[in-house]
């Protein structure tokens, strides 16, 4: 796990080595163990190293195949490397390290582009060919590892964070009228490719891009599971479908497992991490630590759900951690979270987050979280009334249960300069979800929220918190294996038992039934939802800050609403308003984007 970055140039000149300098050391959060700069012709690449596989120099990055005269460097981690190595040793490679970053090297030798098929795991890789000046990128299946663009005629620059590019410098700032569109109908949430900023781009998820040395580029997208019935299924029993997801599951935590360090587990208490713990048992493993955080109840709503954590750390025998925060303590917390984010985020979690992987990271390097059950498993409330709805009414059903607010009523919100004159993200739902390979409305619904929803909103969250502490974060959900085989599994089994049907008769093997039959929890962060009273004084402090003003993006009269009413105002999924307003303001300002 660490942190990549580059420069290409396509107009002859030399790569600004100063900016490579400043965006790998923007990213050394991500990877404090190890820092590497290289540069030939019209490219460089420089790399902060988390060091988890292979703690020696061998493993430093950028690496090299004197042979190939190829250099890549890598983030993340493949999970399969030590099986890929065997295979490419039998077809005539070496290896000098115990390194998954030179199996990726090894294979993009063998295999080329196509590479990316044979890897397990989550990744985002930059390759560079000596002899051609032909550069090749690539993230992950589902997302989970980042990777920022900013391109012009004159270069492209690319990080694994958006505060990166900037301090590569040179970068567009002015804010993107459909992406601000995005982020105002789906809680934050802007889908690749865009970002808020009209200068910076994402790589999409399971995407290789090849870019060649005049700037021109193609891109493959590698993977894209049906969710369709298929026929290796005919005939399969409900007990059937529990036993092949749990056994999914348990190849999936299994193989999370692989590090030349300790692995630990952000538990919850709720079903998809304590069915981690519960798993991570049954492999074995013994003394595993497992974390838990809470917060001080506000507005009635309580803070923690230690009472499920405490249980299934004492069934299993972990050694458990808790960390209890107090509101004062998240408003305090909240610009250093703010300061991680690659984006604005405005999930109460990831507060959260931050503070915990604070504390873990002194523990321990790597752990497993929960994230993605509720997307590939139908886990949300919501997902029984979009189910209903026959499929070609699916579009309109998602549109009016998952958006934030209709169009309309951003013209009473926005400025009209940001303001686009058509329905920009109900549009966006409307084409993924005409597109082929869905059976019914729920299957459109889970792959929407798969392939696009969850990676920019909680996965891209669990990455940017954890990995400012230098923490990696595994996500066994999100295993591409079992989400084919989710994807692939009756509507009916997933929305059973109140949603997470299948998952919950899988837990029921191996968990406490207390556990598996308890009401859903989310991870609550009262302060933040219900504007305790330091959260809502940083809040009126960044919008009223003369950098508001002058940037202009929210109507004055909508700001002085909300801030009348600060806990009024709520979304049709009942976000506070006031925050989603403000949190965009205060990441602007926190990164000093004007």
């Amino acid at each position: 796990m660490c942190g990549l970055s580059g420069e290409i140039r396509f107009d002859g000149g030399r790569p600004d080595m100063a900016a490579v300098e400043r965006m790998t050391d923007r990213l050394a959060p991500r990877g404090p163990d190890g820092r590497g700069l290289w540069s030939q012709g019209p490219a460089a690449l420089g790399h902060r190293r988390l060091k988890i596989i292979d703690l020696s120099e061998s493993g430093a990055q950028p690496m090299a195949d004197p042979r190939a005269r190829i250099t890549g460097v890598f983030n993340g981690c493949v999970y399969n490397y030590r099986e890929l190595r065997e295979e490419l040793r039998a077809l005539g490679h070496r290896f000098v390290s115990d390194s998954d970053t030179e199996v990726v090297l090894a294979a993009y030798r063998q295999w080329g582009t196509d590479c990316v098929d044979h890897f397990s795991g989550m990744f985002a890789f930059a390759v560079v060919e000596q002899d051609t000046g032909r550069v090749v990128l690539a993230r992950d299946r589902l997302g989970i590892k980042p990777l920022y663009l900013a391109h012009t005629r004159e270069r492209l620059r690319f990080a694994s964070s958006l505060p990166a590019l900037l301090a590569g410098g040179g970068v567009d700032t002015s804010l993107d009228p459909a992406a601000l569109h995005q982020y105002l109908s789906w809680h934050a949430t802007v889908a690749a490719p865009r970002t808020v900023l009209n200068g910076v781009r994402k790589l999409p998820p399971a995407t290789v891009r090849v870019i060649e040395p005049d700037g021109t580029h193609r891109d493959r997208r590698y993977w894209q599971p049906a969710y369709t019935r298929r026929a290796e299924h005919a005939g399969w029993s409900a007990d059937d479908w529990t036993d092949a997801v749990l056994e999914a599951l348990r190849t999936a935590v299994r193989r999370r497992m692989v590090a030349d360090v300790p692995v630990g587990v952000l538990l919850s208490g709720g079903l998809d991490s304590s069915l981690i713990v519960a798993l991570l048992a049954g492999e074995g493993q013994r003394d595993l630590a497992t974390f838990s955080v809470g917060f001080d109840s506000e507005g009635g709503e309580e803070g923690d759900e230690f009472r499920w954590s405490d249980l299934v750390a004492e069934h299993f025998g972990t050694r458990h951690h808790q960390l209890m925060v107090p509101s004062d303590r998240v408003s305090q917390a909240l610009d250093g979270a703010v300061l991680a984010m690659s984006e604005p985020m405005t999930s109460h979690d990831v507060v959260a987050f931050h503070l915990l992987s604070e504390q873990v990271a002194k523990e321990v390097k790597v752990v497993q979280s929960g994230q993605g059950a509720d997307e590939v498993f139908a886990g949300y409330d919501w997902y029984p009334a979009m189910a209903r709805v026959p499929r070609q009414r699916a579009a309109e059903a998602y549109i009016d249960t998952y958006s934030d607010r209709p169009h309309t009523d951003l013209a009473r919100m926005l400025e009209p300069g940001l303001l686009p004159d058509h329905d920009v993200s109900g549009d966006f739902v409307r084409a993924h979800m005409a597109a082929p390979g869905a059976e019914t409305a729920l299957d459109a619904d889970l792959r929407l929220d798969t392939h696009v929803m969850m990676v920019d909103d909680p996965v891209k969250r669990v990455d940017n918190m954890t990995m400012d502490w230098g923490l990696e974060a595994r996500v066994p959900f999100l295993d591409h294996e079992l989400v084919e085989l989710a994807a692939a599994c009756p509507p009916e089994l997933k929305l059973a038992d109140g949603g997470k049907g299948v998952l919950k008769a899988a837990g029921r093997k191996v968990l406490p039934r207390e556990v598996v039959d308890r009401p859903k929890g989310y991870f609550p962060v009262p302060a933040v939802k219900h504007m305790a009273g330091p959260v809502l004084a940083r809040v009126r402090e960044a919008l009223h800050a003369p950098e508001a003003r002058t940037r202009g993006v929210f109507r004055r009269e909508y700001v002085d609403e909300l801030l009348a009413a600060p806990d009024a105002h709520r979304t049709r999924r009942g976000a506070n308003a006031l925050w989603q307003t403000a949190l965009l303001e205060i990441w602007l300002q926190t990164h000093d984007i004007r």
